[in-house]
């Protein structure tokens, strides 16, 4: 497989209460808590070295307001379905709130929330052969997902966390403007526009792959001061042939690093 050009390294999220959050992150999810200097803490996939997510102490930080710009979702990727069907038989387990179950075609997910009203998705993929065009472009529908095949399709009944191999698959992001976004991602991380089908929402990614960013303006416009809401508050990501590190804003006011990508 040829290289990638992109890859979703890290993510920074406000929260209010980091000993609530590592409660749902790790005792819930099956994440590791790393390197804490008592107002962030990092966590990681099973056996890795780098962190996935890193959990910033924001005391005043309030769940965002609905339609206002932000993270709408963020997106992790378990390596196979049977690591998926695991995962929710984790979250009946510990009677987890779950928001949404979904088959989108390319991938299932599961929706839900964390304590500070962060949306998640946590999905597998359907082989990329898999993967079914029209006119030329990528087909994402959202039905409901079969959770008895899903559960099916792991080996046994054992309920278990995020495995190793986890990674930030993709993030979802409610924006102020389509158009300023798709010119942002497109012209700075080299995204293309994967499928326009869902009124109100765009999907970009990079090396065929179904989205690694989606924005949508769903919902009753809304202003909100970012910084004073749980949520989104950095993306870090790795592409291919960039020569030095460097940071920009989105049109929302999102940061987004870029770093070379270690070969």
């Amino acid at each position: 497989m040829p290289t990638p050009t992109l890859q979703l390294r890290s993510v920074r999220l406000r929260v209010a209460d980091p000993d609530r959050a590592q409660a749902f992150y790790v005792g819930v999810l099956g994440l590791v808590a790393g390197a804490s200097d008592g107002r962030t803490l990092a966590l990681h996939a099973p056996g890795s070295a780098e962190p996935l997510i890193t959990l910033a102490e924001t005391p005043w930080a309030r769940p965002k307001p609905p339609g206002a710009p932000g993270l709408f979702h963020l997106a992790l990727l378990v390596p196979d379905r049977a690591s998926l069907a695991r995962v929710l038989l984790r979250l009946a387990e510990t009677r987890t709130l779950v928001h949404g179950l979904s088959d989108h075609g390319v991938s299932e997910a599961i929706y839900l929330e964390d304590p500070d009203g962060n949306g998640l998705e946590l999905y597998a993929d359907r082989p990329r052969s898999g993967w079914h065009n029209a006119d030329g472009k990528l087909v994402m529908f959202t039905r409901a997902l079969d959770t008895g095949a899903l559960l099916a399709s792991a080996p046994d009944a054992r309920p278990a966390g995020l495995p190793v191999g986890t990674v930030i698959g993709h993030f979802h992001l409610r924006t102020s403007s389509l158009a300023a976004a798709e010119s942002f991602y497109t012209g700075q991380l080299g995204l293309a526009a994967t499928t326009r089908d869902y009124p109100g929402a765009l999907f970009l990614g990079a090396d065929g792959y179904h989205h690694h960013v989606a924005v949508n303006t769903w919902g009753q416009p809304a202003t909100a001061e970012g910084s004073a809401y749980a949520g989104l508050e950095r993306i870090e990501c790795a592409v291919r042939d960039l020569d030095a590190s460097r940071t920009l804003t989105d049109p929302d006011g999102f940061c987004v690093a870029l770093i070379p990508m270690k070969s």
